[in-house]
């Protein structure tokens, strides 16, 4: 009889687990079909398709003529006689920022870079940018900071007015949790190093700070896991914050819980933000500066650069559509900032203690556009290979478990592991950047007499994307018969160090 009784209920229990299990199919095979769509509305927003006739015209426009600061100098505010300090002065933005200034003819001896390793870009390794100070620092040290900042200046340019350019960040793409490294790091490079920049900047007698942040700050998490039958509603089918606009509104709001931003890195770069904005006086005044999700225009940079760097780039984000924005166009932002900071009554502008958004001043382009740019143009082997968005998102959860339970039971760290390469930021949070992302400079190209800062970007997309690929074929002439690549180091890849240096052996870079 018993035997009997557990026949019949395996009889219903069967049919019952393979119908959740094709439901539990049925569900993800719809959300990977959402995942890998482009909803109506972006797809109105998205510039024209590149193809191969217009890639190889432009890139032989800019190979004749490569786009230079020389070549947008007018474009550049006029000079100021000033001094400054460019915190992060060897990064993307920073190095931009120095040659634009010894473009415009601020003498070197006028400029300061404090950063955390020497400059070793390619074209900050020539001409008047290797005669700029140098000081090598670790912001997230309040005495660093302070000793850098207080140095003593050339006798000709000591009496002037101090601008700051904070640009100095660490990026984590993707790791939300606060018992991770990468919170740790965040906080201290991020957050205090900021604070710590902001004061040894008072005390040097800077009247001028304009910091870059990052339009991240406004990314709402993505909600990947919905109810089951709004996967087929047409009107709410789509995950929510699948796309999303950056701009500036959140700043004007309560600020948000750490809970509330996809990552770490963008929850660091919001207080930061506030910090800097809070700061806004008649004494100091300050702004910020947010440059679009997806920096670029050096071989160091993870979104052109990183994809030059692979033979094989694996990826689930062909479709995605982003506005991208060009080092220079984020550099020509700060000095637009600077030009209105630099009288004393603009402490209460409508401009002042507030950040802009900035972007490529073209419509957003797609991921298939990058990767048809890379794979037309340069003279290193390239090629994708396609992923399923759901078994990416699928195994990030993995990925994060994994990590998780490593510091959270200690003893697990003698058994597992620790991940290492780029695997270790495949978690959750990255999927929060790497959805449809439309930024707008509305505000920010206003006229200065209208609240903006009379921004226009000097690069679109297309020039600043294929100019990184003429530098890039150049400097890999000799290296292309055998499909060598040189290394870079990516912001991604510098955080890393950086970590090792914060945690763990800070004392060597004071």
């Amino acid at each position: 009889m018993i035997g009997y009784l557990y026949i019949q209920e395996a009889r219903f229990l069967l049919p019952a687990a393979i119908a959740v299990i094709l439901l539990l199919v049925a569900y993800l095979v719809r959300l990977n079909q959402l995942l890998s769509s482009t909803p109506p509305e972006i797809k109105q927003l998205k510039s024209t398709t590149w193809t191969r006739d217009l890639l190889l015209s432009t890139y032989r426009r800019l190979e004749a003529k490569p786009i230079t600061t020389r070549n947008y100098a007018a474009r550049i505010p006029p000079k100021l006689e000033r001094r400054y300090i460019v915190t992060g002065g060897s990064g993307l933005v920073g190095g931009y920022i120095v040659l634009q200034l010894l473009e415009r003819g601020q003498p070197p001896e006028s400029i300061r870079i404090v950063d955390f390793r020497p400059p070793d870009r390619v074209d900050m390794s020539r001409g008047s940018a290797t005669e700029v100070d140098f000081v090598q620092a670790d912001i997230s040290s309040a005495e660093a900071t302070e000793k850098a900042f207080s140095k003593p200046w050339d006798a000709s340019v000591a009496h002037l007015p101090l601008t700051v350019f904070h640009t100095a960040a660490v990026i984590v793409p993707s790791d939300r949790s606060k018992l991770v490294v990468g919170f740790r790091v965040c906080e201290a490079v991020n957050v205090r190093g900021t604070q710590h920049v902001v004061d040894a900047a008072r005390r040097a007698g800077a009247d001028v700070l304009v910091s870059t942040t990052s339009g991240s700050i406004s990314i709402r998490p993505v909600e990947l896991w919905m109810p089951p039958w709004r996967l087929w509603s047409r009107s709410s089918g789509w995950p929510r914050h699948y796309w999303q606009v950056l701009d500036e509104k959140d700043f004007f709001e309560p600020p948000r819980s750490h809970e509330e931003f996809y990552a770490n890195y963008p929850a660091s770069k919001a207080a930061a933000e506030r910090i800097v904005c809070a700061a806004n006086s008649k004494v100091l005044r300050t702004g910020c500066i947010r440059p679009a999700n997806g920096v670029y225009g050096n071989p160091t940079d993870n979104t052109v650069g990183g994809a030059l760097a692979k033979r094989v780039l694996p990826t689930w984000t062909s479709h995605i559509v982003q506005s991208f924005v060009h080092g220079s166009n984020v550099a020509i932002a700060h000095l637009d900032f600077e030009a209105v900071l630099t009288s004393p009554d603009s402490a209460k502008s409508r401009q002042a203690g507030r950040p802009f958004v900035i972007t490529d001043p073209n419509p957003p382009i797609s991921y298939a556009d990058l990767y048809l740019l890379v794979k037309t143009l340069a003279t290193t082997p390239f090629r994708i290979l396609p992923l399923h968005p759901i078994v990416m998102v699928l195994l990030s959860y993995l990925i994060e478990w994994y990590t998780l339970a490593r510091v959270k039971y200690p003893l697990l760290q003698r058994i597992l592991p620790e991940l290492t390469g780029e695997v270790k930021h495949l978690k959750p949070g990255i999927f929060s950047i790497c959805t449809h992302l439309v930024a707008s400079n509305e505000v920010a190209s206003k006229p200065v007499s209208e609240g903006g800062l009379g921004y226009t970007g000097v690069l679109t997309t297309l020039e600043g994307m294929t100019q990184e690929v003429v530098e890039w074929n150049h400097d890999h002439q000799q290296d292309a018969a055998v499909g060598k690549v040189k290394s870079y180091q990516t912001s991604v890849s510098l955080a890393d160090v950086i970590a090792k240096a914060v945690t763990g052996h800070r004392s060597s870079f004071r």
